[in-house]
């Protein structure tokens, strides 16, 4: 992915401090996930990772600490990717101090906004297991078993007047995928890089990003926009196996404009 147009610094640094340290800091914490796994069988991202508050996992530094791990070499090296791609050219542009904030703020807000995203899918869980209403039920456990299966039992539920065995199934199933929306963890630096996206996208509107698997210029502003719908839309209508913090990634754009837009009421301060 390549820039050009808007950006023209003075003391230009390729790799300037903070990135050069949050590079540094993730290859060391990746690193450590897996020497502790294969050698301790201690899973770092487990205990790092953010954990939902009710779960018996989570940990208040949780909200900070899930920044810096990753999932697979993959995750990192996009993620990474990603930082110093449009990382660079902020840090040179704001300065570390003010860099380093926004990712930081940027990072918590994406870990907050997926907190809360997980309150919702568990209170609609709820109301399913109190209710038991066949299409939410169907909903809700559709994409996790087997066509057949959730048809039978959305049956049951249908009928006049539901089986106890129907009902106990129902209830044994949701509070399984209970357990299992409320033990997810979440890791990587990605909520903090779509600020980042998001920052880039309202410095630079018209700088053209050329795109290493898309060879066609778009201009930043169009390029972050449609990233963030696309977000959006994955978010809501999540696939069959997308296990994605598509709303952290909302999170981390969210709290990145409305940061932006708080500095941008004192022009000297912001630039």
């Amino acid at each position: 992915m390549s820039y050009q147009q808007q950006y023209r610094p003075s003391g230009f640094n390729i790799l300037p401090p903070v990135v050069k340290n949050l590079l540094i800091i993730n290859g060391i914490m990746f690193l450590a996930t897996w020497a502790f796994k294969s050698r301790f069988n201690i899973d770092l991202n487990d205990m790092l990772g953010l954990h939902y508050p009710t779960s018996p996992k989570f940990h208040w530094y949780q909200f900070f600490t899930y920044m810096f791990m990753h999932g697979g070499f993959e995750h990192i090296l996009f993620n990474m990717f990603g930082l110093w791609t449009f990382g660079y050219v902020l840090e040179n542009f704001w300065g570390p101090q003010r860099f380093l904030f926004y990712y930081v703020i940027t990072g918590l807000g994406a870990a907050l906004i997926q907190t809360l995203y997980t309150y919702y899918q568990l209170h609609v869980i709820d109301t399913a297991i109190a209710t038991l209403d066949p299409e939410t039920v169907r909903s809700l456990l559709g994409p996790h078993f087997s066509g057949t299966v959730i048809q039978d039992l959305y049956n049951g539920l249908k009928a006049a007047h539901p089986s106890d065995s129907t009902i106990a199934e129902a209830t044994q199933d949701l509070g399984a995928y209970r357990a299992f929306v409320e033990g997810i963890s979440t890791v990587g630096a990605s909520g903090a890089l779509f600020g980042i996206l998001l920052a880039f996208g309202m410095l630079f509107p018209n700088t053209e990003l050329m795109m290493l698997f898309f060879p066609v210029p778009i201009k930043a502003k169009y390029f972050v926009t449609i990233y963030g719908c696309i977000e959006l839309f994955s978010g809501v209508y999540q696939a069959e196996g997308d296990f994605v913090a598509h709303f952290a990634h909302l999170g981390g754009m969210l709290f990145g404009f409305i940061l932006i837009k708080i500095w941008q009421k004192d022009r000297n301060k912001f630039y």
